[in-house]
C-alpha cells in the first residue's frame, strides 16, 4: 500500500517517522513511493478519530462503504463480491477503533451479520480509552423483524443495540429485550430519526460511532445532515446491472460536499476518506 495523499515531507522522501499510534505501538509512517503491507498500527493511526476537542462535537459519525467504478455498491446483494483482503483490513480497523457499529436492517439479514470480535492487537488501546473489549453493534429497524437465533444475539461480546421509534410494536420491543438486546428508542414515530439515533448513541457513550450502511440508512443519514466522514473503498472493478449505489433514497435539495483529507491505493483499489467540509 502507498499514500497518495496528502503529500508531505515525509512521504515524498524515504524518510520515516516514528510516532506512538492508537494501538499503542510505535509506528513507522510509510513513504510516498513505497508499496508494501501496512501494519494495523499504521492503519490505525491512517484511521485515527478526531479528538473530539479538535472536531468540536460530542459524537463522530464516519461511514465506511465500498463501490465498484460504475458505482456499484453490492454484486448479488452482498459487499464481499467487491472487496480485497486489505479492504477487510481496513474494515477489520474501522470496527476496532469505533464504540458502535450502526447498521440497517437489511444489510443485516443480507450480509449474515456476525457481532463484532474483540482483537489482541487493538486490547491494549480500547482499555485506555474506556471502550469495551469491541464494538457494539446497533441495528436499525422500525419493524424490528429480526432473527433473534443469529449470533449477532445469541453471542455478542457487548450487548447488542436495536435502535427503533417510540411506535414500534410493543410486543416486538418485548421479544428484543427477551433475547437479550438493548431497545434505544431514537424516534418519535415508527422509524429512527438519524439525528435521534446519534444522541441516543452518545448518550450512552458511544461517540465513535461507524456506520457500514446499507444504502438506504446512509442516504438517511447524509439526508439529516449527521455525517461527518465518509470512509470509501473503490474497487477497480465493473459490474453493471442495477445493483444499489453506497447511499439511496430520495435525493436532497443541495448536495452536501466533502473534502479529501486521505488517499491510500494498493492493487488498483483507491481507499479514500473524506470529511465534511
Amino acid at each position: 500500500m502507498r499514500r497518495l495523499f496528502p503529500v508531505t515531507d515525509e512521504t515524498s522522501t524515504d524518510e520515516r517517522v516514528t510516532a506512538r499510534t492508537a494501538t499503542g505501538e510505535r509506528a513507522v509512517a510509510p513513504d510516498h513511493g513505497g508499496d508494501r503491507e501496512w501494519s494495523l498500527a499504521e492503519l490505525a493511526t491512517a484511521y485515527a478519530y478526531p479528538e473530539a476537542a479538535a472536531s468540536g462535537r460530542s459524537a463522530w459519525l464516519r461511514a465506511n462503504m465500498v463501490s465498484t467504478l460504475d458505482g456499484a455498491a453490492q454484486h448479488e446483494g452482498r459487499s464481499q463480491p467487491i472487496s480485497s483482503a486489505t479492504d477487510m483490513r481496513i474494515f477489520g480497523t474501522l470496527r476496532a477503533l469505533a464504540d458502535v457499529v450502526v447498521v440497517g436492517a437489511e444489510t443485516v439479514r443480507q450480509e449474515e451479520y456476525r457481532p463484532a470480535r474483540a482483537r489482541a492487537e487493538f486490547a491494549g488501546a480500547r482499555k485506555a480509552a474506556g471502550q469495551a473489549p469491541a464494538a457494539a453493534i446497533a441495528v436499525v429497524t422500525a419493524s424490528l423483524d429480526l432473527d433473534y437465533s443469529l449470533p449477532l444475539f445469541t453471542s455478542p461480546l457487548v450487548p447488542t443495540l436495536v435502535l427503533t421509534g417510540a411506535a414500534a410494536a410493543p410486543d416486538r420491543i418485548a421479544t428484543a429485550e427477551k433475547a437479550g438486546a438493548r431497545v434505544v428508542i431514537a424516534g418519535d414515530g415508527v422509524g429512527v430519526d438519524p439525528a435521534r439515533a446519534v444522541q441516543a448513541l452518545a448518550a450512552l457513550g458511544h461517540t465513535r460511532l461507524l456506520t457500514e450502511g446499507g444504502p438506504r440508512l446512509l442516504g438517511q443519514m447524509v439526508a439529516a445532515g449527521v455525517l461527518d466522514e465518509l470512509c470509501l473503498s473503490l474497487s477497480p472493478m465493473l459490474t453493471a446491472g442495477d445493483a444499489q449505489r453506497i447511499a439511496g433514497g430520495p435525493s436532497i435539495a443541495v448536495p452536501r460536499r466533502f473534502e479529501l483529507v486521505s488517499l491510500l491505493e494498493e492493487a488498483g483499489f483507491l481507499f479514500s476518506r473524506y470529511r465534511r467540509s
